[in-house]
């Protein structure tokens, strides 16, 4: 991947990103605008939403008692006051040690795992959102170099966040969302239903095992409701297409058969047959991500090994706040 094809800053219009669409049934690819998808999707389609929000789940702190200073990076909530998070560096940390983020701002390692995972135990004076809000900052992927300044900080997480965003608890984006406006979903006549997944580390960590079917992945909270359900199941009826946008959306669909909230840690690779979605809106993902294993299941591997030569030769823009794909 050349690295100045990884994008830095988010498109100056959410929908003037570019789209490359790749038809499955013939492997032709053409090369659009995002707002020109309203020419691929029809009335009787259904488009499926990821509702979740970007919570500012990245917080520095300092080892209570000593100098050592602690990253934490919020994963997934357990509990009221609890959570699954990355810590750096975690060798600082034992199960009892106290992360001091502020006055009045604690959390006590309850539990930890030999990945650099931990269970944090939080103890805040005016109340956990509160605390986070004040203290904590959006986690913009690694590869994002961070702004120097604060105003173009505060724009690059304004644009890290869907317009429809609206459900706290994501760690990470669902980026595909990203290049959608309100004037342009407006003009989408398909139905349109909003799912939840709380999107984490886990579905952007790397598989570095050497059997893929060995690698685990971490478990996301969804939730989806009766009407969504209804939905999907309708549009089945009478043959229109269930249009993903996003892997996080694709996950969920392929994960829960009945309203209501659950987890899934579903890990989906070439081989696997899909029930419910018939196309997908995505970004162009990491080498040895899941999410690129995904989209490949999905297309077939050379067909997406193809689309990304195209893409690179075409000089699209990657990753999170990268360019878009369509995939029929």
């Amino acid at each position: 991947m050349p690295r100045e094809l990884i994008a830095q800053c988010p498109a100056n219009i959410r929908d003037e990103s570019r789209l490359l669409v790749l038809d499955r049934k013939t492997g032709s690819i053409e090369h659009k605008i995002f707002s020109q998808i309203t020419q691929y999707i029809y009335p009787e389609d259904l488009l499926v939403l990821n509702d979740t929000k970007v919570i500012p789940a990245r917080l520095f702190g300092a080892k209570y008692g000593g100098s050592a200073r602690i990253e934490v990076l919020l994963n997934r909530q357990l509990s009221v006051d609890t959570w699954e998070a990355i810590a750096r560096p975690a060798k600082r940390l034992a199960v009892g040690s106290v992360i001091e983020f502020s006055r009045g701002f604690y959390a006590e390692v309850k539990d930890k795992s030999d990945d650099g995972s931990v269970v944090l135990y939080f103890a805040c004076v005016n109340g956990f959102d509160e605390a986070l809000k004040k203290h904590g900052i959006i986690p913009l992927p690694p590869y994002i170099k961070p702004p120097t300044s604060n105003f173009k900080l505060q724009n690059f997480s304004k644009r890290y966040q869907t317009v429809y965003a609206e459900k706290t608890g994501a760690s990470a984006a669902p980026t595909a969302g990203l290049h959608f406006t309100d004037g342009l979903l407006g003009k989408i006549k398909a139905g349109k239903i909003y799912v939840t997944l709380h999107t984490g580390y886990g579905t952007f960590a790397p598989v570095r095992t050497e059997d893929i079917r060995e690698h685990r992945m971490h478990s996301e909270a969804y939730e989806i409701c009766d009407k969504a359900i209804r939905a999907v199941r309708d549009v089945k009826a009478r043959k229109g297409r269930i249009i993903a946008v996003g892997t996080t959306s694709v996950r969920l669909l392929e994960s829960a058969d009945s309203p209501g909230k659950g987890e899934t840690d579903i890990f989906i690779y070439p081989g696997y047959q899909f029930k419910r979605v018939d196309a997908m809106i995505t970004n162009f993902h990491l080498p040895k991500s899941t999410l690129l294993m995904l989209v490949s299941a999905f297309a077939g591997t050379e067909l997406i090994k193809n689309a990304y030569k195209e893409a690179i030769k075409e000089r699209y823009r990657f990753f999170s706040f990268g360019d878009a794909m369509l995939i029929l």
